[in-house]
């Protein structure tokens, strides 16, 4: 059996965790998420709304993120494996314009989580890659956009041998740029 621990990233507020895990005979528990905690790691964490993606190889999903009170995240695979990436967009952050990413999958039970200000994505490693999304604040489908995965000046350096082989949904190829993002928006938490 193996307890939670919280490994603090580079960008503040964004922690990677290690799951509690049990395996007996009858198969394995997991257990991404309890409440106290997360707090006594000083994350504060209030599930509003809670989702699973299923994508193919290959598949980019992001940069997301919303501008009126901005979400935190708690990204977990279910099943398969992703390259999970975030980019701070909090202009006062020391790392802001800067990305992280973290190979999250089902062997490895690792879970990501993402502070306000940040926008999230991630890319598929396997040919069926189920994630759940745990997101921390109201939706506010007006102002939920995003920056362009492949934006030079952030610069992802995704796990893909050439990236015209990812597999994108419309939505995403239409993102803002970073430039864009730094001209024209402003988060309001």
């Amino acid at each position: 059996m193996m307890g939670f621990s919280f490994e603090k990233m580079n960008i503040e507020g964004a922690y990677i965790i290690n799951s509690f895990f049990s395996e007996d005979n009858r198969g394995s528990f997991v257990k991404n998420f309890e409440k106290d905690i997360y707090e006594e790691h000083g994350i504060h964490f209030e599930c509003n709304e809670f989702f699973i993606s299923h994508s193919t190889k290959n598949v980019i999903r992001g940069m997301h993120f919303q501008l009126y009170h901005p979400q935190a995240k708690l990204v977990s695979v279910i099943s398969g494996k992703v390259f999970d990436v975030i980019v701070d967009l909090r202009e006062e952050s020391s790392t802001f314009g800067q990305w992280r990413g973290v190979y999250l999958s089902n062997e490895n039970r690792t879970s990501l989580y993402i502070p306000r200000g940040c926008a999230h994505g991630f890319m598929s490693l396997s040919d069926d890659s189920i994630v759940s999304y745990n997101c921390d604040g109201k939706y506010d489908k007006e102002t939920d956009t995003g920056i362009l995965y492949c934006d030079p000046d952030i610069a992802v350096e995704w796990p893909i041998m050439d990236i015209k082989n990812a597999v994108l949904g419309s939505r995403d190829k239409k993102l803002m740029t970073f430039r864009e993002f730094k001209s024209n928006c402003k988060f309001t938490y």
